[in-house]
């Protein structure tokens, strides 16, 4: 006996033409991302050209692009090591809280409050950093020279002001961890809750079963978070701009003293606008470099990530 197919459904030809526009989408929005990327890093290569080929005396300093772009990248590297010291545990640790001590309300709350901070604009970031924190920690900082002038790092002479590299640090910290610990949450709340049930059966306490379930499970999630929260670190302007009291071409690791070295964004930011001719082009070459940097970084944690998803719990 012969068999008859029915045609297809009306549904099913919307469902159809529903998924491959929705595909047609998708690969345009990625094909738009890659050619913006290509267009800027065109951009700014074709920009940078005359200040990478002009004689040393006409770049700032006089001593050649090197000399000028090199103290502020250990300023960009340098300030976000130090935001992301601050920021990476207490983003573990407030995401912890919410996800698996607070009670349901509390968490909720904090969760809001997390996500709210995440829309505060950098200026205002930056402005409770100067009329907040770097007074408060004024005081620290002469402490500090008194007594701990023999580490490195505490040196002196402390500054007076508060507006030191340490200052600007925390200030990326808080700016960065909130979008950290949304991460963290959301990524620690997928853990099985078979998995964290089975550990507490075992007789482990709560903190042994993050150990044992959590964190695993979670590690390529921290790292992505970590890795975002690094890349606003090292491309945050207006905040650092404000806050940081600069000395140009300067290597220091002191924390608390008012010669620092700036950063690459709060550089461009402070000396665009009153440059002309390959001055420009200098600032446009520096930004090369932070844009080199950030795609090197961003590429090693993607590399991260995809080797410990071999071993995850989530596979």
């Amino acid at each position: 006996m012969a068999t008859t197919t029915s045609p297809p459904r009306l549904d099913q030809k919307i469902s159809h033409r529903a998924d491959k526009t929705f595909s047609g989408l998708a690969k345009s929005a990625g094909i738009f991302i890659l050619v913006t990327l290509a267009f800027v890093a065109i951009f700014l290569t074709a920009e940078s050209l005359p200040a990478l080929v002009a004689e040393p005396e006409s770049l700032p300093g006089g001593a050649g692009f090197l000399s000028y772009a090199g103290p502020l990248l250990f300023g960009t590297i340098w300030a976000a090591i130090l935001a992301m010291l601050f920021a990476v545990p207490l983003a573990i640790g407030i995401a912890l809280f919410i996800s698996h001590y607070a009670p349901r309300r509390l968490s909720q709350t904090l969760g809001y409050i997390i996500d709210l901070l995440a829309a505060i604009p950098s200026v205002v970031y930056g402005l409770w950093g100067i009329a907040v924190l770097a007074p408060a920690l004024s005081g620290f900082y002469l402490w500090a020279a008194a007594n701990l002038s023999f580490i490195p790092l505490f040196a002196g002479p402390a500054s007076t002001t508060g507006r030191t590299i340490l200052t600007a640090s925390l200030v990326l910290a808080v700016m960065v961890l909130p979008i950290m610990t949304a991460i963290n949450r959301e990524v620690f709340l997928q853990t099985p809750r078979l998995h964290e049930e089975a550990a507490l059966a075992l007789g482990a306490t709560r903190w042994e079963m993050i150990q044992m379930t959590v964190f695993p499970y979670a590690r390529s999630g921290i790292i992505s978070g970590s890795m975002l929260g690094l890349g606003r670190a090292l491309g945050e302007t207006m905040a650092v701009a404000m806050v940081l009291s600069t000395t140009g071409g300067l290597l220091s690791f002191n924390l608390i003293s008012n010669d620092n070295p700036s950063t690459i964004a709060a550089n461009i930011a402070l000396k665009f606008p009153e440059s002309s001719g390959v001055t420009v082009n200098a600032l446009v070459a520096t930004g090369l470099v932070l844009f080199i940097f950030t795609f090197v970084v961003n590429f090693a944690a993607r590399a991260i990530i995809a080797r410990r998803a071999e071993f995850s719990g989530a596979n």
